[in-house]
């Protein structure tokens, strides 16, 4: 959703972070609420509808035990992600707990890597 709410290019700047053929992947959990915010009104629902479009071009959907979105995305980090993408900052806080890299917002338009 970072590309319409805060008008960031996200694919441009993980490759600016990350090898050009970097593995992306999604949780499922997260696709499935992209989709269903995707159904609302409102800004939300377009940053929504652009995030869901945004991951399914660009990113592989993977299986997840757990069904709420941001444990879902804690479940994947533990089975090893090298980096997790959110500007979430309970979700972030969480990984960097688990000694997971964060990939989040700095400054206006960039991304940028937060070491736990």
């Amino acid at each position: 959703m970072m590309p319409v709410e805060l008008d960031v290019r996200v694919f441009e700047e993980l490759d600016r972070l990350l090898a050009a053929d970097a593995d992306l992947v999604v949780p499922e959990p997260v696709a499935r609420e992209l989709e269903k915010l995707s159904d609302g009104s409102g800004a939300e629902a377009v940053a929504a509808s652009v995030g869901s479009d945004l991951a399914a071009d660009r990113c592989r959907v993977v299986d997840a035990e757990e069904t709420y979105a941001d444990d879902a995305v804690v479940e994947l980090a533990a089975r090893g992600a090298d980096y997790v993408v959110t500007n979430d900052r309970p979700l972030r806080d969480r990984l960097l707990e688990r000694s997971v890299r964060v990939i989040g917002i700095r400054g206006r338009d960039k991304l940028d890597i937060t070491e736990p």
